[in-house]
């Protein structure tokens, strides 16, 4: 990403000066938009231009905690309690409603099923705190590096917010914006930016209705009759020859098609008008566009460069909208980028013609002498998927999303080669990509509720399920170079507040923890429930793992206190030494616990000690990891909490931090070493 460091900090350098020195934050591009737009739009000249390269320019160069267990907790708990907000859980259960530091709230709470009006409340709380860790923490929840939370909506909400309240400081960050995520985080803000916060909602609800409204346009009788087909045709024959009646119908599907092309044309203009109306009008926004155009240009000019001499280039390429795409008739994106790509100052031969066939040939010539050669030479599939070549795929190349969507596709066009390269990547002698993927979402390949109802699989089933396993192996194995959890369990929370995609993410990263842990905890989860019981899980292979963890006896309710006990019976049982204790557990809930008692929190805590004590494990008592992993106001502990993590989010990158700190935690710290990577140091807080 050196390229991209480069021209990110070149950029947010020059957008920050301009505003600090009271100068409009962009000259503003001319932007004509599609010729439908003007009453008598000019046919572009059909003159190829005489062949120019572009003009591109080089970038400037522990121990065990015992706190959360001890009567000091007792005292921390009652200072607290007068300052924090108090609540009860879904379960009757006392619990804080915020740890006293509004970021931890938002690094806590918001998790990917998150409602936008809850960031809204969250964000200016934050914000008024602590500014910049506010910005690190919205980049965090997109972050597919690092210690990131791979939380694409979660992070669409807040830089919506962030233009509405702070629309500088989003502009002037968006270069590292693309290097948390990926470009095409770019062209989507500005999607929503224009066409408002719940764009996509309300297009996947009309998509919802179409697909379950069956044929589009179909015609009803008003009178609540229905036509007598076998009459009705029947007369139609006798009346009418057979060349009559196809020539009705091929002049009835002509017409179909002119009144759909002229609603497709009516629909492109509408979206072009919007997008040059709102770019004229509101400097906010021509700042973003603007500033993303620069971007892309500044990474194709320089990528192109790097091509010529068989150097690294950026992705810019694959994500830049491409000429008509949606994201190109909405934006106009692709006209300010080739302006700025071939700048008429500097190509001789657009100086003379006029700017409806400048714009024209720009675009064409962004096309064909930039994007074309660029994505070819990144391999994309999708290249190779245009235009049928499917043979010549490097499946050792697709990325690991690219791979969960194509998979069947492969297997359709190209079996073959495909399953060869799934034997040679379960042979050891090639690789599969499993970086960008949640673990619940490479578990989900295998559609095991599916299988619970009696369905068998078929080829493409099969071909889920070796798919799943590698990628699974692959994310396993990548996680153990970096390290293993060091006596680590998993409490999984299956009970009936958990249930959908927080479920299914719990037994998830239970199952990862299980496997990253060391032994005598290494392959064992701990069931969350009113008779929670440590299982070993079984099988030889994901499906079957899997398959196991969904049918151990869960209880559907959650008695917190129980499991410490069930951890003493072990460890007595065993006859473990304290210095083999299980040192951390982490719960995989939505921190709705049950009252299991009539005692107070506290109180809870206090026999856990007391009960540790008695059997030799005073200092021994494990470190807690509260991992929300549902929308909830629920807070176990207060921000300063030692021997306590707060995190959220449905990423195993969170599981990296216990690689490299293994010393005693608190919330606020580990809140810090999420964001305290080299990436986020170039992020400024401008307005």
């Amino acid at each position: 990403m050196r390229i991209l460091s480069i021209i990110r900090e070149t950029q947010t350098q020059a957008a920050v000066s301009q505003l600090t020195r009271g100068l409009p934050p962009a000259i503003a591009t001319l932007l004509l938009g599609p010729p439908e737009l003007r009453p008598n739009p000019a046919k572009p000249q059909c003159t190829e231009p005489k062949p120019a390269q572009p003009q591109c320019t080089e970038p400037k160069p522990s121990d065990p905690f015992v706190d959360l267990m001890v009567a000091n907790f007792n005292d921390a708990f009652t200072k607290m309690r007068s300052s924090l907000p108090m609540g009860m859980t879904e379960n009757n259960s006392p619990t804080y409603l915020s740890s006293g530091n509004p970021c931890l709230d938002f690094f806590f709470h918001v998790v990917p099923d998150t409602p936008p009006s809850y960031l809204d409340q969250k964000l200016p709380l934050a914000w008024a705190h602590d500014s910049l860790t506010t910005l690190k923490l919205i980049c965090n929840l997109r972050g597919v590096r690092g210690f990131g939370k791979s939380d694409k909506e979660g992070f669409y909400t807040a830089a919506f917010w962030l233009h509405q309240n702070h629309p500088k400081t989003l502009a002037c960050n968006l270069a590292s914006f693309a290097q948390f995520g990926c470009f095409r985080d770019l062209p989507e803000i500005l999607y929503r930016v224009l066409q408002g916060q719940d764009v996509r909602e309300k297009e996947k609800a009309e998509w919802l209705r179409i697909k379950g409204s069956g044929k589009r346009g179909r015609i009803r009788r008003t009178d609540g009759t229905r036509r007598d087909k076998s009459k009705s045709k029947a007369k139609r024959v006798k009346e009418e020859s057979r060349e009559v009646r196809i020539n009705k119908s091929l002049e009835r599907d002509k017409l179909e098609k002119e009144k759909a092309s002229a609603l497709r044309t009516e629909k492109m203009v509408a979206k072009a008008k919007k997008a040059l109306d709102r770019y004229q009008s509101d400097s906010d926004y021509q700042f973003l566009h603007d500033q993303i155009s620069d971007l892309f240009a500044e990474c194709l000019k320089s990528d192109m460069e790097c091509l010529k001499r068989n150097n690294y280039i950026t992705l810019a390429a694959k994500w830049c909208p491409s000429i008509y795409s949606s994201f190109d008739r909405a934006t106009l994106l692709c006209e300010s980028i080739a302006r700025k790509v071939f700048p008429r100052e500097l190509y001789p031969e657009y100086e003379v013609i006029e700017d409806e066939h400048y714009a024209y040939r720009v675009r064409d010539r962004l096309k064909k002498e930039v994007l074309v050669p660029l994505r070819k030479a990144m391999d994309l599939p999708e290249v190779y998927m245009t235009t049928k070549q499917w043979g010549s795929i490097p499946y050792n190349k697709v990325a690991s999303v690219a791979m969960k969507l194509y998979k069947e596709k492969f297997l359709e066009h190209d079996k073959e080669r495909f399953s060869k390269y799934l034997e040679d990547v379960k042979a050891g002698k090639s690789k599969i990509a499993a970086g960008a993927l949640l673990p619940h979402e490479i578990i989900a390949q295998l559609n095991i509720q599916l299988y619970d109802f009696g369905f068998e699989p078929d080829e493409n089933g099969d071909v889920d399920d070796q798919v799943a396993e590698l990628q699974w192996k692959r994310m396993v194995d990548d996680m153990l170079k970096q390290g293993n959890m060091n006596n680590c369990l998993a409490v999984c929370d299956v009970s009936g507040s958990m249930g959908g995609t927080p479920m299914e993410v719990s037994v998830a990263l239970g199952l990862l923890v299980s496997e990253l842990s060391e032994e005598p905890w290494k392959g064992k989860v701990i069931t969350f429930s009113g008779n929670p019981q440590l299982h070993l899980i079984e099988g030889d292979d994901l499906r079957s793992k899997c398959e196991f963890v969904r049918r151990m006896d869960w209880g559907m309710n959650t008695d917190f206190q129980k499991v410490f006990d069930l951890l003493l019976q072990v460890a007595v049982n065993g006859n473990l030494k304290p210095e083999h204790m299980i040192k951390r557990i982490f719960v995989f809930s939505d921190m709705e616990f049950d009252h299991a008692s009539s005692n107070s929190w506290e109180t809870d805590y206090e026999a856990i000690q007391r009960k540790f004590k008695e059997k030799g494990y005073e200092n021994a008592v494990p470190q807690i990891v509260f991992w929300n992993l549902r929308h909830s106001s629920s807070t176990p502990v207060s921000k300063t909490q030692p021997g306590v993590a707060l995190l959220s989010g449905f990423s195993k990158n969170l599981m990296k931090m216990f690689f490299k700190h293994d010393g005693e935690i608190c919330p606020e710290l580990f809140m810090e070493i999420a964001i305290s990577g080299e990436e986020y140091q170039s992020l400024t807080v401008v307005d």
